[in-house]
């Protein structure tokens, strides 16, 4: 095994953060010395990254947001690039944000540096023509997908199917009744989770609607128990106030402090924005509704721009609409609690739903963040990257994980 000393991470936002760290934390169990810079978010910078930027800088969203924000995004990346390349890690490895890592990568890897990425860009969903310009730019990409790996081997380009490691962190059996225990709940209570986001422009955008159509199911099903984890504390300033012109729903909330998925685990069904939180429910195993609104110039851009039939991981992975989704004027408060409210009254159509999320679950599970470093090692020592990175069918992913587990 070649030694790693030194690796360059460059995360864009909290899923990526959460990423970082689970992969900081497996490089340091094969390569107790090894040295991380870039930058993280608190998760990466527990696991020792010397982080040049907080992570909000680069936590921008949306096509428009992006262009009011371009020239410190120019700065910070210039900034970063100067800095690998003083520091000369063995790998720089961008995690997510394509627009910006890839680019970065690029300059990196025309500078002589080994460069990887870290979940796939959507290239195959819309434009894939930037495929050849992400050929350029890394020495090897790691895809959460399998459906992703497979685009990436017909492009000709070195790729390692990881594994998605929320996949590995979560049971694929969950308990219930444990966690309504610990929020005060019955395990008769109806419960609704509601998670509008982690962003600040999420709550602007979807708080509103969010709480308004939580506050409708409640007025129709008096014994609806809602629970609502707060992101940051910002996150809960925000929601407090929102809470504070709908007492009847007030009444009935719990208000929590992160602790996302005790609350999509103890739920009958959640109300989500698209994005990690939608996947992170698939994997708790839960009925879903996912619902997102936009900047009207960003979503009228996407909708240009996007040829894929759904946004949610959930259906993307399944390749086949399992969640419903309510996007833009679509997302309004009737819609909302008119697909909720059919979701929690029918009990038999949320196990069929909660089975198959299971074995979606079972085939993303490949212990993802050692997968990731065997191939970093592979492709850091000049090395082909090992079979067993290859791509497969779920199917074919959820029955290795089934011999794994009677092993």
């Amino acid at each position: 095994m070649s030694g790693i000393a030194r690796v360059y991470i460059v995360a864009g936002e909290m899923s990526g953060d959460q990423l970082g760290a689970s992969l900081m934390r497996a490089l340091k169990a094969r390569h107790p010395q090894v040295q991380f810079r870039g930058i993280g978010g608190p998760g990466m910078l527990a696991e020792g990254i010397d982080s040049r930027f907080p992570l909000e800088t680069l936590s921008v969203m949306g096509l428009v947001e992006v262009l009011k924000h371009l020239p410190e995004l120019v700065r910070v990346r210039r900034t970063l690039r100067a800095d690998a390349l003083a520091w000369q890690p063995d790998v720089m490895i961008g995690i997510d944000a394509p627009d910006f890592n890839l680019g970065l990568e690029r300059q990196l890897r025309e500078a002589g540096l080994t460069t990887m990425h870290y979940v796939s860009p959507t290239v195959w969903a819309w434009r894939q023509g930037r495929v050849k310009g992400i050929v350029r730019s890394v020495d090897a990409m790691l895809a959460l997908l399998p459906f992703e790996a497979a685009f990436y081997e017909r492009h000709r380009l070195p790729v390692a199917f990881v594994g998605h490691p929320l996949a590995d962190e979560l049971p694929l059996v969950n308990d219930r009744d444990g966690a309504r225990s610990e929020l005060g709940l019955t395990p008769d209570d109806r419960v609704l989770a509601v998670l509008p986001g982690s962003r600040a422009n999420e709550i602007r955008y979807l708080g509103e609607t969010f709480l308004d159509a939580a506050e409708r199911l409640c007025r129709e099903r008096p014994t609806l128990k809602v629970v609502i984890p707060a992101a940051t504390p910002l996150r809960r300033q925000a929601l407090e106030q929102l809470l504070e012109h709908r007492p009847l729903l007030a009444e009935r909330t719990i208000l929590l402090d992160g602790r996302a998925r005790q609350a999509m685990v103890a739920s009958d069904a959640v109300l989500l924005a698209s994005g990690t939180a939608a996947l992170e429910a698939m994997l708790c195993h839960r009925a879903m509704l996912v619902a997102y609104r936009m900047a009207p110039l960003t979503h009228w851009l996407a909708r240009r721009l996007v040829k894929i039939p759904w946004i949610s991981l959930p259906n993307l992975i399944a390749q086949e609409t399992l969640v419903p989704e309510l996007i833009q004027d679509a997302a309004s408060v009737e819609a909302i609690a008119e697909h909720l409210g059919t979701m929690l009254d029918d009990a038999g159509a949320r196990a069929d739903l909660e089975a198959r999320f299971a074995n979606l679950h079972a085939g993303l599970q490949r212990n993802a963040s050692a997968k990731a470093v065997e191939a970093i090692e592979a492709v850091v020592a000049g090395r082909p990257l090992p079979e067993s990175l290859a791509s497969e069918t779920m199917e074919q992913s959820a029955e290795a994980q089934g011999k794994r587990s009677e092993a």
